[in-house]
């Protein structure tokens, strides 16, 4: 499997406006609906491009793999969250949160590939 091919350039961005949006919209969940996450890509004017990013950030893995298989895709849902999610948990400066993703699982990502970063 792989990550979409298309990525978003801003993810922290598109995790703060659909996160406060399903936040707004459904309360605080775990996860949320393949629809509820539509929707909020909608109202978050994210273009359709990038809204699977959303749907690996915000559904369960099995509500995201049944959406791709229904939808004719396969995409990695850990790879794509783990990228959605890092672009929040490395941010330096949390100044512009207004919001709170503790509430978010995060995936268990085996971080031992990066192993090679040790050597510089």
């Amino acid at each position: 499997m792989r990550a979409c091919a298309i990525s978003p350039t801003n993810r922290r961005d598109q995790v703060k406006r659909v996160g406060d949006d399903l936040v707004r919209n459904y309360g605080k969940k775990n996860f949320y609906t393949v629809q509820e996450v539509k929707d909020a890509n909608r109202r978050s004017s994210i273009s359709p491009d990038f809204g699977c990013w959303s749907h690996a950030t915000f559904n369960t893995h099995s509500d995201f793999d049944a959406y791709h298989q229904s939808i004719g895709e396969q995409c990695d849902y850990v790879a794509m969250k783990g990228e959605m999610l890092s672009s929040v948990s490395d941010a330096t400066d949390t100044s512009m949160f207004d919001f709170d993703l503790s509430w978010l699982e995060f995936p268990d990502i085996d971080l031992s590939i990066f192993d090679f970063f040790d050597a510089f």
